[in-house]
């Protein structure tokens, strides 16, 4: 049925990184002399949110360790908005899947959806924060900075975005999503985050980048007050280390699994060009003409955000959809697109099919197509013939073994041997 044949390739991506996480964070708290700032006895709220952060339990726990030493006491405030369902148990649960238990990082986890009201921005937008965070002495937000899957900006996704939304809880985040309608987001994540800064106890920030390969790159200790001019700073390294598709234009994408550990909207936007939001303009690279997604990751635990975004998805992913999650996430979020059903395919082959039949006039042997396993895995990829004398013009692109014919199992489903 389908005669292209497949090539692994590898492409070069910046492999900086920080091998001593612990001794990092020391040394970076250190600087900012936080025993002199966070006195003995205080309470201090940990914001952690819900993305899939390398090393993430590593770094929790060593922002806590730092916190002890000084003679206070910290607890994990889960921040992450609607996610786990808009509730204080499946925010506390999503925490535990990444490795961040009260046992394991020796604090307390206190999670609720109630807020503080810390009044209106200048231009009226209502302004909460978690209701517990907001009763501590002090608050440490830990969030990766990187560009954001909705739009462009000076400041995009990271620890202004945590505080607005991930602190603001479900509320929160419904609030800044209405009125991003309204005022963009930028300008909208911009004022309410100034406002909490200026209103709430927000004493330091870790901004976290990672490499082309999801190692930690950067680790930043910032003070509060200085939260915004340096985060600007850090993305400019974010958006020079995150990785890309190698290719302006293509036929079909096919993607093995979305989650929301992987991005915020499950496949990230700016790696397959489709923003599909009513208030930011579209981009214009890449241009892929059909996506296919195969399946959800586990650890989205059926939130399919981001499902709008492929054309073809497999019976697989449609049987494992908690749409209730899902939708939740998408109307906070005011992206209710992102929650569209694509056509619903029984399995790979006849996704493929329907991709192919729907390209336009294409030469199956000479058909661009994509293979990855997520859009954050990025460093190997299967190509068809049709993308090879594009891959062999650029220098950072490697060929890997032998070309293997497009196969499928029994079920009608592609080979699984490929990225496991």
């Amino acid at each position: 049925m389908i005669r292209a044949k497949l090539h692994k390739i590898k492409q070069e991506l910046d492999h900086t990184q920080i091998d001593n996480i612990r001794q990092h964070i020391h040394d970076e708290f250190q600087k900012q002399t936080l025993s002199t700032v966070i006195g003995k006895g205080e309470r201090v709220a940990i914001a952690v949110g819900s993305r899939g952060i390398n090393q993430i339990a590593e770094i929790v726990k060593s922002v806590v360790d730092e916190v002890q030493k000084a003679g206070a006491k910290p607890f994990i405030v889960p921040s992450m908005g609607s996610h786990g369902g808009a509730t204080a148990e499946g925010q506390k649960e999503i925490l535990e899947n990444y490795g961040i238990s009260e046992e394991k990082v020796n604090a307390p986890i206190v999670s609720s959806m109630e807020t503080a009201h810390l009044g209106e921005t200048e231009s009226g937008i209502p302004v909460c924060i978690d209701k517990n965070a907001n009763e501590a002495d002090h608050i440490i937000v830990i969030n990766r900075i990187k560009p954001h899957t909705e739009f462009k900006g000076s400041i995009e996704s990271g620890l202004m975005k945590m505080m607005v939304i991930g602190l603001g809880k479900h509320k929160g985040a419904l609030n800044a999503h209405n009125y991003a309608v309204k005022f963009g987001y930028e300008k909208t994540l911009t004022e309410i985050g100034k406002h909490i800064i200026d209103n709430a106890n927000i004493t330091f920030g870790v901004g976290i980048v990672e490499n082309g390969y999801g190692a930690t790159h950067t680790l930043r200790a910032i003070k509060g007050s200085d939260i915004y001019q340096k985060e600007k700073q850090i993305l400019n390294i974010a958006q020079k280390t995150c990785p890309k598709l190698p290719f302006k234009s293509f036929d079909i994408l096919i993607v093995d699994e979305c989650g929301k550990e992987i991005s915020g909207t499950g496949m990230d936007t700016k790696v397959i060009g489709r923003i599909m939001n009513i208030y930011e303009d579209e981009l214009q690279e890449p241009k892929i003409t059909r996506i296919i997604l195969r399946s959800l990751t586990k650890k989205t635990h059926g939130n399919a955000v981001g499902v709008g975004l492929a054309d073809f998805v497999t019976k697989n992913v449609y049987e494992n959809i908690n749409f209730e999650m899902t939708y939740i996430n998408c109307l906070t979020a005011v992206a209710p697109e992102k929650a569209r059903l694509p056509i619903v395919c029984p399995n790979d082959v006849e996704a493929l099919k329907a991709a192919i039949g729907t390209c336009g006039p294409v030469d199956e042997e000479n058909i661009k197509i994509v293979w990855i396993k997520n859009t954050s895995k990025l460093s190997e990829m299967y190509i068809s013939d049709g993308l090879v004398n594009t891959a062999k013009e650029n220098t950072r692109i490697q060929f890997v073994g032998e070309p293997e014919t497009i196969t499928f199992d029994d079920d009608g489903n592609l080979s699984r041997h490929f990225f496991e």
